[in-house]
């Protein structure tokens, strides 16, 4: 129990999937803009590595070693098509904004990295806890980091005005340098750099 306890637990912040194993870096720089896109991409990516994880580690004793790689695309891009056209059915215009986005989750080194390190050698329900924590730790980053861009850059979350107007009309203005990709780079270079100020154990000696 406390061996699955840590499996699940440790990507929300020992070993998050971006603070610490930087995996996932340019989706969230892509997708971060606006609270609402990344919210879905965070959701879209835990359900397709969590379920992945799960098929992978039902076949893993029947799969060839030379053709493993080739299996986890498959499945991968069968669950991602699924939630690609779920986002396009219920939530068009979300899915028009993360673009070809949702569709690179097959490729995302998060989901590739868990099937060949976790899933090929564990059992369902452990493989499922790991790509579920996995998910969950990229997605907290994604939302994290959209959060800060879209209330400093834009004034607003979920598209809703949060900075009051007497703010705008006493001088504040949106800081338009968080809407550009290089401040999605320094946002989660400082989330970074405080989690490892936090967690003596991921400072290098």
């Amino acid at each position: 129990m406390a061996t699955r306890r840590s499996i699940f637990f440790n990507p929300l912040s020992k070993n998050n999937p971006i603070t610490v194993q930087v995996l996932g870096i340019c989706s969230a720089l892509a997708v971060t803009v606006k609270l609402e896109p990344a919210i879905v991409m965070a959701l879209s990516a835990t359900v397709v590595v969590a379920s992945c994880s799960v098929v992978i580690s039902f076949l893993r004793n029947t799969i060839p070693l030379r053709v493993r790689f080739i299996v986890q695309l498959v499945v991968a891009a069968a669950m991602v098509t699924v939630v690609d056209m779920i986002l396009k059915a219920f939530a068009y215009d979300v899915s028009k904004q993360l673009s070809v986005f949702v569709g690179l989750i097959v490729t995302n080194c998060i989901l590739m990295g868990r099937l060949e390190a976790f899933a090929l050698c564990n059992k369902p329900l452990d493989s499922f806890l790991d790509g579920l924590g996995n998910g969950l730790g990229y997605g907290i980053m994604l939302v994290i980091v959209a959060f800060f861009r879209e209330l400093l850059g834009s004034g607003t979350l979920l598209g809703f005005q949060v900075i009051p107007q007497a703010l705008y009309d006493a001088g504040y203005m949106n800081n338009g340098l968080m809407i550009l990709p290089p401040m999605a780079l320094i946002t989660v270079a400082c989330i970074m750099w405080i989690h490892r100020l936090k967690d003596k154990t991921l400072q290098e000696k």
